[in-house]
Parts: structure tokens; sequence; C-alpha cells
């Protein structure tokens, strides 16, 4: 019988293969940008990242805390930008673009259930839509998100992986980094996508906002999400 650790690193691998499923083509199923469409005219673009969010060396080489036994992400909340969203798991389209989550729900977010699991190691994907036909969705604020802001994945089993970003990057549909987004990794990170770059009626937007973020720290089951914590809740990070 395969020991723990070679367990691990089997189901790791398998989901690093899911991951590069996706790696052939942009990371949103539809990006029509519909609410959009009908106030480009009045300001209401949603915001993108600066230069200066982008990754640097010192960046990428920064230690990630251990990975978490799995357990089957069920919300995530990014205070900096006021999102605190349920998780519901997401495919692939029969084009094999990364699905999203129904147009009807605003306020709801996707992982990509074939692959890892967030706080796992391997890079785990989150997606949700900038705007729906009725309004600004979930991540419609995400290309405004700096650098060491911290995301929370509430977990089914109580427990809360906590991630640091270290970039948030746009690219275009037809520039999209495969390998950067979706490759894999040795610790535990988490990507966060949604549309995003230059728009046109006729075509919606013309890419994607990438946040890139490491595991830094965790909190234990029992423990509430951040804004609300118990006294006896504790936090253990690595920075």
């Amino acid at each position: 019988m395969p020991t723990k650790e070679a367990q691990v690193h089997q189901a790791g691998s398998a989901r690093e293969v899911a991951n590069a499923a996706i790696a052939s083509a942009s990371a949103i199923a539809l990006c029509g940008g519909l609410w959009l469409l009908h106030h480009a005219a009045e300001g209401h673009a949603p915001p993108q990242p600066s230069v200066a969010q982008a990754a640097t060396g010192a960046d990428r080489i920064r230690s990630a805390a251990p990975a978490l036994a799995p357990s089957i992400p069920v919300r995530i909340r990014i205070p900096e930008i006021r999102v605190d969203a349920p998780l519901t798991g997401l495919g692939l389209t029969r084009t094999g673009r990364l699905d999203v989550p129904p147009a009807g729900r605003r306020n709801l977010a996707g992982w990509y259930a074939a692959g890892t699991v967030p706080g796992g190691i391997g890079t785990a994907i989150v997606a949700g839509h900038v705007d729906t036909a009725r309004g600004p969705a979930v991540f419609y604020a995400l290309g405004a998100l700096p650098k060491g802001s911290t995301i929370e994945v509430g977990r089914r089993d109580g427990s809360a992986a906590v991630f640091t970003v270290y970039a948030v990057e746009v690219y275009a549909a037809n520039a999209f980094p495969d390998d950067k987004v979706y490759g894999a990794a040795g610790r535990p990170e988490l990507r966060v996508i949604t549309c995003g770059g230059g728009y046109t009626k006729a075509t919606g937007y013309q890419g994607n906002v990438v946040v890139f973020a490491r595991l830094t720290g965790s909190r234990p089951a029992g423990s509430r999400l951040m804004g609300s914590r118990p006294a006896n809740s504790r936090v253990t990070s690595v920075r």
C-alpha cells in the first residue's frame, strides 16, 4: 500500500494533469460583459490592475505555509474588496474552457473541482463573473485588489485556508500565459480569475484579470472567517 506521502503526491499529480486540460483555452468561458454593454459610456468599467501589482522575483520565491488536509471549499472572502461569496464546483465546457457559475447568481464564485483543492499542494483555481446583465458581479472589483491582501477560503470541515496575494495581473485572451496561471506548483497556490482587459460591444471583454496568491496560514475548525473572529480563535501563519 502506498505511503500517505505517496498518496498525496499521486493525488496532486492527478490534479495538475486536470489543470493542464484547460491550458489550451482562455480562462473564462463567458466574458460578454452584458451589463457593461449598456453602461460603458457612463464610466462603469471594472477596475484593472496597475503594473505595480505584477509579481516580482522576490514575490515568487517566498515560502508558503504547509499544505492542509483535503476538504471541499465552500466559501471565499476577500475583505479588501468586500467579497463574501459561496463557492460551487466548476467543470469544463465542451470546448475545454473553464466553465463559470450561473449568471443568475451574481454573488457566487466557483472552483475547478477536478483540480487542486484550495490549501493543497498545487494550483487551485477559483473563477467568477465580473458582471452580468443585471449589474456588477462577485469579482467586479478584483482588478483593484492590491498585493499583500488576504483571501480566506472556508472549507467543509470548518477550517479556513488563508492566502496572501502576491500579484494581480491582466492578460489579453490571445496572449494568456497558460503555464504561469495553471501550471504545476510545489506549494499551495491559489488563482482567482475573472474577465477583464479591453472591452468592445462586439466581443465583450478582451482578456482576464488573474490574482496570484500563496497559502500563508489557516484557521482551525470552529473559528469564524475574517471579520468576525471569536476571542479564542487562532491563525497559524507563515509570511
